[in-house]
């Protein structure tokens, strides 16, 4: 097992959503719109993206387009320290391979699973806290509970205060595998297609094929769960530290598809498309490129 993967791949994730945080805003707004009304019965300050995208900006300024970008940081490098060392183990040990020698989407799904599930939990109070951070906004245009913090620290004393150790994991079984199952399957599958028939030999473009295929997919799949995850994250808690909402994710699920029906569960859906697939797509060429070049200077150091 190499340790230098496991970083490589946080730093992967961290420079991503460099590039991608100003649409998880957009997107954490819009999931949180509307939440257990009926269509037509609520208003929507924000109206798409590119409404929102004004609406954020005239209200708030350009810098609310950054807004949970700190705790976004660590928990990319958390989960994707774990996920994509783990996935990069794999593959080097074969253990996502068949008989043939070729690469199994199966269990590259397997491993992804395992990945994410390992990583989405370890870095799961990051993500509770760039969600409340992303969703505090002005009344006029606030949507959700809005919690009253004051950065990622404060808002780490808050939850505490209120919540103790292990209300930083509320929600936590929210953050299905699916999305890094998909992700790193069709990355590793789409990879080996585009190489073994000679459809995309360079390998740096190969990676940028794969990634953005890989983005795609997993946008379709993660989404309601990304919904789900978003309105648990975010409740607030009554005095005996009760969701006020949902008693957890079946609730969650249930409550939004009752009321809201299947668009309710697709909200941010394009949001989420435009971020997951330049996401995935910065990550995954990032974490090649940066194994390229590890593996680069670990041969010149060797061969001196």
């Amino acid at each position: 097992m190499n340790i230098s993967d496991f970083l490589i791949g946080g730093f992967a994730g961290m420079g991503a959503i460099c590039f991608t945080n100003p649409l998880e805003v957009i997107k954490t707004r819009l999931q949180l719109q509307g939440e257990l009304a009926a269509r037509g019965t609520y208003a929507k300050p924000y109206k798409g993206i590119i409404h929102a995208f004004v609406t954020v900006i005239r209200h708030e300024g350009w810098q609310a387009l950054e807004k949970g970008l700190v705790p976004a940081l660590h928990f990319q490098f958390i989960l994707n320290s774990i996920r994509l060392g783990i996935y990069k183990m794999c593959m080097n040990n074969k253990w996502i391979h068949n008989r043939n020698g070729d690469i199994s989407f199966l269990r590259g799904m397997l491993w992804g699973a395992v990945g994410g599930v390992c990583g989405s939990f370890c870095a799961s109070p990051f993500f509770m806290v760039k969600i409340q951070l992303q969703a505090q906004t002005k009344t006029c245009v606030a949507v959700g509970y809005q919690h009253k913090h004051n950065g990622m620290s404060n808002a780490f004393r808050n939850i505490l205060k209120q919540s103790g150790f292990f209300g930083l994991w509320r929600g936590a079984t929210g953050v299905l595998p699916i999305g890094s199952s998909t992700q790193i399957a069709t990355f590793g599958k789409t990879k080996a297609i585009l190489s073994d028939y000679n459809l995309v030999i360079q390998p740096t473009l190969n990676s940028f094929c794969a990634a953005f295929a890989a983005g795609t997919v997993v946008a379709v799949a993660i989404t309601p769960p990304d919904v789900i995850s978003t309105r648990l994250y975010n409740q607030g808690m009554d005095v005996d530290d009760k969701g006020v909402l949902y008693k957890g994710w079946l609730d969650c699920a249930y409550k939004t598809f009752s009321i809201e029906g299947i668009p309710g569960l697709y909200k941010g859906f394009w949001a989420n498309y435009l971020r997951q697939a330049p996401h995935s797509t910065l990550m995954l060429l990032f974490f090649d490129l940066l194994i390229t070049v590890r593996d680069k200077y670990q041969k010149r150091f060797k061969s001196d």
